[in-house]
């Protein structure tokens, strides 16, 4: 194959922001070096100042295929992707149907992407009660951790695990080595505020916002710290958004406890305050709070108790959003944004001081260490998949259904002016988004990886993996 140099002053490495060429051949970056010593005979892709990011991962998307497709597929999960920098997305377990909770329905799953997919994906194994025997052997077929929920999630085909569920599991997940991603939210402090609720105006958002109480995550995430103590398995919190929780992290982490911690630029782009009464496209769950809640968020980026940015995308037809009647109550929980969230946080983490370098570690290497492709995905250098994003930082861009490529092309986010435009999208080093058009036939293949058991060699990489 020819060799590839894609050259920009702006490329963003491990090391840093430098000018440079990544030479790519047969799919893999070769080399970063000076672009003074980029060879004669190579291709050149000079993009100027306009930067070079590694392709982002997310871990946490809801692609709905197969059994609701309607919702989302993966054709168009992965087209939104594409457009909005992504190259590898992990696929959560509930949603579609079958549920991912067993290895039919894995297999059922690789049956629905096969052909469809835009860019690189995986798929999280659920966890619910009675289904220990299977986890073992989702591992052995290539998920890269599991998925439970401590509430309801909003549909009945994945059921929410106990304490004592949880005490059942987790010896079976411990043994794995792979992480447990935990809904952190328990339903006892949601019931109660509810209740209080009944005769409440539940086209509010302060209405909504009451009915899921901080309470609810700092009680959920109390018990997860006890029981990863316990049982010394890999707790990652999906979704963070009560910032009260974070000075239990920090001091659970501090005793050396294997605990990952997620929120989403949702949290970290809107407020509560700013949410007008009836505007259900910005219902989810657990909820976005208030202005203060939101800067300690990014406090806790900034110090890294929180380790990454993930959209959780959870699409739904416009009608499970109850537009027209703008109540809370009803309304589907679910906010999308795969084609905006790279503008959406470069947007508020440069008016906090953050780097691109910053933006790199939260939407690339941090997934990528969570899901196990970490030596494959999520960094420009020698040996790594060539998944690049040409992002213009100076130009800017305003949500309007054309730049939304996702099924429904309905969000929270309309009408607002971003900073940052993704012009292009490289997987393994071919284009596969650029300025609007969805080059060639969809190249996305599945990542796969391969879980140790505790039995085995310590300091093995428990990440083996192969894509299939």
């Amino acid at each position: 194959m020819t060799l590839q140099a894609f050259i920009s002053r702006q490329v963003v490495t491990p090391d840093g922001v430098r000018p440079a060429a990544i030479l790519v051949e047969d799919e893999r970056i070769q080399g970063v070096v000076e672009p003074e010593r980029t060879p004669a005979h190579a291709k050149i892709l000079d993009f100027g100042d306009v930067a070079i990011l590694p392709g982002l991962v997310d871990s946490h998307v809801h692609i709905n295929e197969p059994g609701r497709t309607e919702w989302e597929g993966f054709a168009t999960a992965t087209r939104a992707a594409a457009a909005g920098g992504y190259t590898l997305l992990v696929d959560m377990p509930l949603n579609c149907l079958p549920a991912t909770t067993t290895l039919g329905a894995l297999q059922a799953k690789r049956q629905a992407a096969h052909g469809q997919c835009r860019v690189d994906w995986a798929s999280w194994g659920g966890v619910v009660p009675g289904n220990q025997a299977e986890i073992a052997a989702l591992a052995a077929q290539g998920v890269p951790g599991f998925k439970c929920f401590l509430i309801h999630p909003g549909i009945d085909e994945f059921t929410m695990v106990t304490e004592q569920d949880l005490v059942a599991a987790l010896p079976h997940v411990a043994q794995t080595g792979l992480p447990l991603l935990v809904h952190a939210e328990l339903p006892a402090d949601i019931e109660a505020s509810t209740a209080k609720l009944a005769e409440a105006d539940w086209s509010r958002y302060a209405t909504y916002l009451q009915s899921r109480p901080d309470a609810a995550e700092l009680s959920a995430i109390h018990l997860l710290i006890t029981l990863c103590r316990k049982y010394r398995f890999h707790l990652h919190i999906v979704h963070l958004s009560a910032s009260e929780a974070l000075p239990l992290l920090r001091a659970a982490r501090s005793e050396g406890l294997a605990i990952s911690v997620e929120t989403c630029p949702h949290y970290l782009h809107l407020t509560a305050e700013t949410i007008p009464d009836g505007a259900t496209l910005c219902k989810c769950a657990p909820p976005i709070r208030g202005h203060e809640n939101r800067e300690r968020l990014w406090e806790g980026l900034r110090d890294r108790t929180i380790d990454f940015v993930v959209t959780d995308h959870s699409p739904c037809p416009p009608e499970m959003k109850c537009l027209e009647e703008g109540n809370f109550k009803s309304a589907w929980g679910g906010i999308a944004s795969l084609s905006v969230a790279l503008p959406l946080m470069y947007t508020e983490a440069v008016a906090r001081g953050f780097s691109l370098s910053d933006i790199a570690r939260w939407m690339a290497e941090g997934p990528a260490n969570l899901a196990g492709c970490h030596l494959h995905k999520g960094r420009i250098a020698a040996g790594y998949d060539a998944d690049l994003v040409i992002f213009d930082t100076q130009d800017e861009l305003v949500v309007s259904e054309s730049r939304l490529y996702h099924r429904h092309p309905v969000s929270p986010y309309m009408g607002q002016k971003l900073r940052g435009v993704v012009r292009a999208t490289y997987l393994r080093g071919t284009v596969i988004f650029q300025t609007g058009s969805f080059p060639g036939h969809p190249l996305g293949r599945e990542f796969r990886r391969y879980s140790l058991s505790r039995s085995q060699e310590a300091g093995t990489d428990v990440a083996g993996a192969t894509t299939a």
